[in-house]
């Protein structure tokens, strides 16, 4: 199986190496210590940004080589001679070359011909695309869910499925009909069966692939697509039956620019959220920072042209001046939107929250919840909660340029999570949660005035918030992804918060490292909910299940350790980040492992548990 080389982890991995004289003694240590350490290691309370050498030394050196000579690090590592990047790939990877790429899903792995045929029109329980809904409250019934308070502390795991040459779990399991739709960091796409986790076709994308999948039928089709994006920025659908590429479509030229957050899809429209990468560069005095400006694309879902684009910031960047080395340097950049779109098909909006700027000046739209037309992308409203948040990577290296990093203490307080609409009372409300730990609720009749904002405990440029909360109708549940070692009482939890006013109804402490190491047992993946049950997942593995009432743990499993997988790959699981639990049918599937943005345990498995 081809090994993808765009792997958005490895954006720090050779900054700093423009500039390294070639000398006879040089080796890959060296290289690493003295470039590459500022952000793939962990130091005090700022966590790697990029994966750490445990990460890195589970990939190939080819693989390392082809990130910088062919993917996301090329511009870097263009003016480096080819001796000096050979000894960086073998050292973070700790192999020679020649190394063994990881062996290919055997076809033992795959899907028996008598399997049960495709569905084109599945009924009953689903759980589709980021949020269940395209309100993302990320609650599941208790009908679909077919698990219960009283049921779930029998949940047992019925099978494993790995990840070829992957060091983060899956996305956001999707599940339509019999068929279960995951994708990786290493650019495969996949439809497993639900049940038994056979392989009914791959797909191999352009880059990584970090959203959930949509499954539906558009237009006047009588066949189901499967749509996502890409680290580079590339839409596409595919044959949710045979994962045929139906359609491409590139929504962004910047080089930097990615696809975190999943595509909405309503009423035969793709709602595409744009972020990027660029804000990871800044620490190479030599790169030109910064021209990239978050948007939202809306694309035709039937054949992928694009009918509007509104950027989040309202004019293209423009020469400012030049850093302490005469390096151009441009603004306004950034506000990313790294969340999938929300729809409000009563107000004719979808909604989003943004990101910092990267670069002066600062701009309306950054660290906020905007509403957007449905049909003309048009910006309703805006409601900002932090202004003036410019930050990149260069606020953490020593000598920052006050003109690069004009704040060094920037909050970077992004909303890197969808906002969910909801209601309370008879009446709507927007919930989010930020960076900083905070949860707030808007009101969408009010322009955004915030109603209630209330904090769930510390936040950091790693979160606070990350990835998700969810939402059943009368409380909200956040977890918190705060971690310092030097205040273990500060470790973020999960807290469930009352939708009418915002009050505490309780907060659940972070879990004890006793006995364990590696141990940070702050809580970083997306919350899901059903009735009377909350999953979350922690930075070391642990997925729980809490009580609604009161925070109880119902249920524990601890995914750090090695298991046997139904497609003959070598798997583990460690650190539970980006997507959380899907819940449906009453089976659990979860991804484990991940390696980035201070994570400590690298993973490649998808866990699928049921009641016996």
């Amino acid at each position: 199986m081809k090994l993808h080389i765009v792997n958005t982890g490895l954006f720090c991995l050779v900054v700093g190496l423009l500039n390294i004289p070639v000398q006879a003694q040089e080796d890959g240590a060296s290289l690493f210590e003295t470039h590459c350490s500022l952000c793939h290691v962990t130091r005090e309370n700022q966590p790697a940004l990029g994966p750490e050498l445990p990460a890195l030394r589970q990939m190939t050196p080819e693989h390392i080589l082809d990130v910088m000579e062919n993917g996301v690090m090329k511009s870097q590592a263009d003016e480096r001679s080819r001796p000096q990047r050979h000894l960086l790939a073998e050292y973070l990877s700790g192999k020679p070359f020649g190394a063994a790429l990881p062996p290919p899903i055997p076809q033992s792995a795959y899907c028996a011909a008598n399997t049960s045929a495709f569905n084109q029109n599945p009924t009953g329980p689903a759980w589709n695309g980021w949020g269940v809904s395209t309100a993302n409250a990320r609650y599941q019934t208790t009908e679909a869910a077919g698990i219960t308070a009283e049921t779930v502390s029998r949940l047992k795991l019925k099978w494993a499925f790995g990840y070829p040459g992957a060091t983060s779990g899956g996305t956001q399991p999707v599940v339509v009909g019999d068929r279960l739709y995951v994708a990786t960091a290493e650019g495969d796409v996949y439809a497993l069966d639900a049940n038994t986790g056979c392989v009914h076709w791959l797909f191999e994308a352009e880059a990584s692939v970090r959203s959930a999948i949509t499954v539906s039928k558009v237009g006047g089709s009588d066949k189901l697509q499967a749509f996502f994006g890409d680290q580079a920025a590339n839409v596409y659908s595919v044959d949710a039956e045979t994962g045929k590429l139906v359609w491409k479509q590139k929504v962004e030229t910047h080089p930097r620019a990615v696809i975190t957050g999943a595509p909405t899809l309503y009423n035969d429209r793709l709602y595409v959220p744009v972020s990027s990468r660029e804000e990871s560069q800044v620490n190479d005095p030599k790169y030109t920072c910064c021209q990239f400006r978050g948007s939202v694309v809306a694309l035709d879902a039937n054949d992928g042209k694009q009918l509007w684009k509104t950027y989040t910031i309202d004019e293209p960047a423009h020469l400012l001046g030049k850093n302490s080395i005469g390096t151009p340097l441009w603004g306004p950049s950034g506000v990313p939107v790294w969340v999938a779109p929300t729809i409000d098909a009563k107000r004719k909006v979808l909604y989003i929250g943004t990101g910092n700027n990267y670069s002066v000046p600062a701009t309306a739209y950054s660290d906020a919840v905007l509403a957007l037309d449905l049909d003309t992308g048009k910006i309703r409203w805006a409601s900002q909660v932090e202004a003036d948040d410019i930050w990149n990577s260069s606020c953490r290296s020593n000598g920052k340029d006050p003109f690069v990093c004009p704040e060094p203490d920037a909050p970077d307080t992004d909303f890197a999570n969808s906002p969910v609409l909801t209601q309370v009372n008879g009446r709507d409300i927007l919930v989010a949660g930020n960076k900083l730990g905070k949860v707030y609720a808007f009101d969408p009749d009010k322009q955004g005035k915030i109603l209630w904002q209330t904090s769930t405990g510390k936040g950091m440029a790693s979160g606070g918030i990350m990835w998700g909360l969810a939402v059943d109708g009368t409380n909200a549940y956040a977890a918190n992804n705060y971690f310092n070692k030097k205040e273990p009482e500060a470790t973020g939890g999960v807290t469930a918060l009352e939708l009418a006013t915002g009050r505490i109804v309780w907060t659940v402490p972070a879990l004890s490292c006793e006995g364990r190491d590696p141990c940070k047992p702050s809580h970083n993946a997306a919350v899901t909910v059903i009735p009377g049950v909350v999953f979350s997942g922690t930075q070391d593995g642990r997925l729980r299940a809490l009580s609604t009432k009161d925070g109880k743990s119902l249920w524990e499993f601890d995914t750090h350790r090695e298991f046997d997988t139904i497609n003959g790959v070598k798997a583990n699981g460690g650190s539970m980040a980006n997507a959380g639990a899907t819940v449906v049918n009453g089976m659990v599937y979860v991804n484990s492992g991940y390696s980035h943005h201070g994570a400590i345990i690298p993973g490649n498995v998808l866990l699928a548990f049921d009641l016996p």
